[in-house]
Parts: C-alpha cells; structure tokens; sequence
C-alpha cells in the first residue's frame, strides 16, 4: 500500500499537466483562427483593389478620349458655309445681363430679368423655324420634365430669338407649345421666350459662342439660318457653367448641371454623391465617372472594414474562463 501512494500521486500530475495543455491548446484556438482570418481578408482587400483598378481604367481612358465637338463636325463633311454655324463653348463667360428684349407679352425686359436667384437654362433659335428648332424646344421639355425639378421654383428657361424679325406674338405661341411639352401649365412664370433687336442678339451670341448664318430657303429667299442645336445651362448669376449639343439631352445629366450651377441649393443628397462622384466632359457634354475619385472612396471603404474586422478580431474574448484544474481527491 505505501509503495502504491508515489504512483498515484505521479498519475494525478500527469493529469494535470494534460488538462492546463488541452486548456492551454483551446484558448489558442482563436488567436490562430484570427490570423488566418485577418491575413485572408487583408489578400482580399488587396486583390478587390486590383480588381476595381482594372475595371475602371477603360472607362478613365474613354472618359478622356471623346471626340470634340469641333472635330465631330469636320468629320460629317458639311458644307463650308456651316463652318461658321458652329458653337465655341465660353463656359465661365458673363452673359450680357443689360442686353434689351421683348418677352411674350409684349413687355420691355432685359436678360437679366431672369437672373440673380436660379439656374438658367439657356437656348438661342428663330421661332420661324421649321426644322431644327423645335427639336431642340421639344427636347429640351422632353428632358426637364424628367428631371424631377419645376421651372419657376428650381429654374428659370430663357429662349432668346436670334432672329430681329420674330415677333412677340410668335414668343407667345412657341411658349404656349412649350409648356404643353413641359407637361406643366403653371410653369408658365419660370419659361421666358424673348425677342429683341440685332445689337441684343449679337451681344447675347457673341457671349455664348453660339454662332450661325443666314443661307436660302427652298424658295430661294435668305430667310433661313445655319445653327448648332444647343441649350446651355447658367448660374444665377449669369456665368455659363454648361453645355449640351444635339436635340435629345440626358435628364440625369440636365439635372446635375443645374445642381451644380445653383452652387447646390437645390437638388438632394444623392445629387451631391453623383456630383462628387461624376465630372462634365466639355468635348462630350456629357458627366462621365471621376475615376480617381471612385477609386478613392472604394479604397476609403475597405481601410475602414479592414479596421473594423481587426477591432472585432482582436478583442479578448468575454466567455467563461477555463476553471484551474486541482488534484482530485484521493
């Protein structure tokens, strides 16, 4: 019996020992899991990073690479007449505020009438025309319309006539078919269309870089005008800020011009996160992606999950505690 007490006291120890190994092995269970987890998620974040870089490098080259305007028009091979009948965007110019005109009422005004608490949206036709213009009215109204914004209250539209023989009751009637493309009625009071003499039209031209000439109609008359199809978007305060070419305009695009002429009093938030994250193209007139920018916030975003996931993961844990282990009771 005494020679059986040493043994049972060695068998104790050796139990011991392999309960605090076994304890010692499971509180390092996490801490090996954590590791393998957070180098896991650290070669994601860097592969997510290469990844985004990828796909957004042809879109940053696109971006950067659209034709101007100018040079769309020498490749349709027009007329030499038209050369002069281009546009030269002034973005940033004054317009001429003080240049005299006649709105649809008959009412003496000047430009700046319309100017000093909205964006402007800005568009130069002869209300006599048949063609071209009223492609661009429609498509002007076609686009505002989906804007989601309303004329009087978040904009002002100014359509000032280049032609000194339109008369004020022609405004009227182009105004009238205006606001039923507008959809809106009781825009009436924020949708102006101007007529006014040949010192006003030039002054107004000359400070939007819209240029045009006179060319024969089909009767053979020089009644009829060469013309860009343009509207331009303006500042309250009366700085070109915007252009946008052709007869049918993005309402995104629209809406975001006038956003950013306001200087951001009206429009939402999200405007503002597109504003941010978008830039205009002046050759395109158009808002293309800010590659670096949407690079930048991407990269922002995984700094901060990849931080997160290393607070989370090296937090000690607040389970139980492994009890000591004691020598049992002989």
């Amino acid at each position: 019996m005494a020679g059986s007490q040493p043994l049972r006291n060695t068998t104790q120890a050796n139990s011991s020992r392999m309960e605090a190994v076994q304890a010692s092995n499971i509180r390092s269970v996490p801490r090996r899991a954590r590791n393998v987890l957070f180098g896991g998620i650290a070669r994601r974040g860097a592969w997510l990073a290469v990844l985004l870089f990828a796909l957004f490098t042809p879109l940053c080259k696109a971006q950067y690479s659209a034709p101007e305007l100018g040079a769309i028009t020498q490749q349709q091979g027009l007329p030499s007449y038209l050369k002069h009948a281009g546009i030269a965007q002034n973005l940033n110019r004054k317009l001429p505020l003080s240049a005299a005109y006649i709105d649809s009422s008959g009412k003496p005004v000047t430009l700046g009438d319309y100017f000093g608490k909205r964006p402007v949206v800005l568009a130069e036709v002869y209300f006599s025309c048949g063609m071209l213009c009223p492609q661009v009215m429609h498509g002007a109204a076609d686009s505002l319309r989906q804007t989601g914004l309303k004329a009087g209250k978040d904009y002002q539209v100014v359509v000032a006539s280049f032609d000194p023989r339109d008369t004020p009751r022609q405004a009227a009637g182009e105004k009238q078919l205006f606001l039923s493309w507008l959809g809106d009625p009781s825009a009436a009071s924020g949708v102006h269309f101007l007529t006014g003499q040949q010192p006003s039209i030039d002054a107004l031209s000359t400070a939007t870089g819209f240029h045009y000439v006179r060319v024969p109609g089909p009767d053979g008359k020089m009644d009829q005008f060469a013309h860009s199809s343009v509207i331009m978007v303006a500042t309250p305060d009366g700085r070109l800020s915007k252009y946008f070419s052709g007869i049918q305009y993005e309402p995104r695009d629209l809406r975001l011009a006038m956003v950013d002429a306001s200087n951001h009093k009206i429009g939402t938030a999200a405007d503002l996160f597109l504003l941010y994250c978008c830039n205009y193209n002046p050759s395109s007139g158009r808002y293309t992606v800010a590659i670096l920018r949407v690079l930048g916030l991407a990269g922002c975003v995984t700094i901060l999950v990849i931080l997160g996931m290393i607070y989370l993961l090296t937090r000690k844990p607040t389970g139980r505690n492994f009890p000591p282990s004691s020598p049992s009771a002989a």
